[in-house]
């Protein structure tokens, strides 16, 4: 029975796993990326919806932090360190399970953080179908999106070599001026070259339209549907988590 509703999504099941995979094409290293960038900026944007805050990028949060520290609002300052702190143990955590996975089983290390990520993302989409919102519900929603973000964050990270990020887009935007700032260098003189990395530049700009994209939507599932918009991201991220299990179920039925 098994295999048989896994038949009809077999071509579905191994593209997932190809994004998730330890041996990655470039290809597939980019279209991970979109779509991480997409669940990002939906999240983001969805979130502050959901519960009025951005969670994604952590430069706005420590000065919201010094800010607060300053005008003697502590209660707003321990909300801010919570909430960084809760990224950066989401990006500890997401190192954490990629080296477990490593050792243990090459073939799922970056899944389980995407895992995870899924299961709390429908946890707290569930959470805020069955009890709405309020102040007890933004507590807790904002420190739990900070983690998934981090550990979203870290997972591209590692899965990228340290090149790309997908939850904040100020090193993209950044990157991009760079990459356009060579492209518009004019080399009159002989000798060395400056010349833009093209290939690069469509993934930059790719990855910040996935963002955009994704927050557009983002924005009006939770604001249309409320906490239920969350959904549909956790399912997608579920379906990469458990892409290689999948995967061997459907190889081993190719080989029966």
């Amino acid at each position: 029975m098994r295999t048989r509703l896994l038949r009809p999504l077999a071509p579905t099941i191994i593209y997932a796993h190809s994004l998730v995979t330890d041996q990655r094409s470039e290809a597939g290293d980019r279209h991970l990326a979109y779509a991480l960038a997409f669940i990002a900026g939906a999240i983001n944007a969805g979130g502050f919806f959901a519960v009025g805050h951005y969670t994604s990028h952590m430069s706005g949060i420590v000065s919201a932090v010094a800010d607060n520290a300053a005008l003697g609002q502590w209660a707003l300052v321990a909300a801010g360190l919570a909430a960084l702190l809760c990224f950066i143990l989401g990006a500890a955590t997401s190192a954490w399970l990629i080296n477990w996975g490593r050792r243990h089983d090459r073939g799922t290390q970056y899944a389980l953080p995407l895992l995870l990520e899924g299961v709390l993302l429908a946890g707290l989409g569930l959470a805020g179908m069955v009890f709405g919102g309020g102040p007890l519900a933004v507590a807790v929603a904002v420190p739990l999106l900070c983690f998934i973000m981090g550990l979203q964050n870290a997972t591209i990270t590692k899965v990228s070599g340290a090149r790309l990020r997908t939850t904040h887009v100020t090193g993209i935007v950044t990157d991009i001026g760079i990459e356009l700032g060579k492209l518009a260098y004019w080399n009159r003189s002989p000798g060395a070259q400056v010349v833009a990395d093209r290939p690069k530049l469509r993934l930059l700009g790719r990855m910040l339209a996935a963002f955009v994209g994704g927050g557009t939507l983002g924005a009006i599932g939770f604001s249309q549907f409320g906490a239920g918009a969350a959904l549909p991201l956790a399912l997608l991220l579920a379906l990469l988590g458990t892409a290689p299990a999948a995967a061997g179920a459907v190889l081993r039925r190719r080989e029966a």
